[in-house]
C-alpha cells in the first residue's frame, strides 16, 4: 500500500469530515476502565445495542472485579443470557476478573500484550480498550472498519490484522482513533452492510463504491 502524500492527504480528509458528522463517543467507551473492558469482551459477535441494553443491570450486580471473582460462571451467565456466546463469555469474565485481581492489582493492565493475556480479549478489543481508556493510538478493525476500508479502496486485506497494518501506512497516527469512532456511526448510517446508501454519502466523491447504490426514486 503506497504512502504517498497524496493518499495520506485523502485519507485524513475522509477521516476528519466523518468526525465532524459523527461527533458521538464508541458505543462500548463506558466511562471507565472495568466497564469497558467487560462491554468490549461481551460485544464480541453480538450487537452493541444488545450489550448496552443489559448492561445497567449487570453492573448493579457486579460493580467490582472482586464481586465478579467472588461470584461464578453460571451465575455472571444468568446476568448475560440474552448476549451471544454467553457460556464462553461468562467463565472468560469470571477468569480475568481473578488473574487482573491476582496479577494486576486490580486495575485494567495498559498495554497489548497484557490485555491479550486477559481470556476473550483478542487484538481487536485489546486495541479498543487501549483507545478507549487509556487514549492510546491504536485503529480497532471491526467489521464496520473492515468493510468501509475496503470499499474506499484503502485496504485489500483479508484478515482484520492485514487490514489494520494497510491503515496504518495509510492514515496519520493522530487519527488512528477516530477510525473506529466514527467508522462504526458511519457504518450503521450509510454505509450499512447489503444495501449502502450512497446518495446521502458524504464520502462519496472519494470512494471507490460511490455507485453501488441509486438513490431511490420518490
Amino acid at each position: 500500500m503506497s504512502r504517498s502524500h497524496a493518499s495520506i492527504q485523502n485519507t485524513a480528509t475522509v477521516i476528519q469530515r466523518l468526525a465532524r458528522r459523527y461527533t458521538a463517543s464508541g458505543d462500548m467507551d463506558l466511562g471507565n476502565p472495568k466497564d469497558t473492558l467487560i462491554g468490549v469482551l461481551l460485544s464480541a459477535r453480538t450487537k452493541d445495542a444488545q450489550v448496552l441494553k443489559i448492561f445497567p443491570a449487570f453492573k448493579r450486580r457486579y460493580p467490582t472485579f472482586a464481586s465478579l471473582a467472588r461470584s461464578t460462571p453460571e451465575a455472571i451467565r444468568q446476568q448475560i443470557a440474552t448476549i451471544g456466546l454467553n457460556r464462553g463469555k461468562s467463565k472468560a469474565i469470571h477468569e480475568l476478573s481473578k488473574i487482573i485481581l491476582r496479577e494486576y492489582s486490580g486495575k485494567v493492565p495498559d498495554t497489548r500484550d497484557d490485555l491479550m493475556r486477559l481470556p476473550g480479549i483478542g487484538r481487536k478489543g485489546a486495541n479498543c480498550i487501549l483507545s478507549y481508556v487509556f487514549a492510546q493510538d491504536t485503529i480497532c478493525v471491526d467489521t464496520h472498519v473492515f468493510r468501509i476500508a475496503h470499499r474506499l479502496g484503502w485496504s485489500k486485506g483479508k484478515t482484520p490484522d492485514k487490514v489494520e497494518q494497510d491503515l496504518q501506512q495509510m492514515i496519520p497516527k493522530r487519527l488512528w482513533r477516530e477510525i473506529n469512532r466514527t467508522f462504526v456511526h458511519f457504518g450503521r448510517d450509510v454505509c450499512q452492510p447489503r444495501k449502502p446508501q450512497c446518495w446521502r454519502c458524504p464520502v462519496a466523491d472519494v470512494c471507490s463504491y460511490r455507485h453501488k447504490t441509486p438513490e431511490p426514486r420518490s
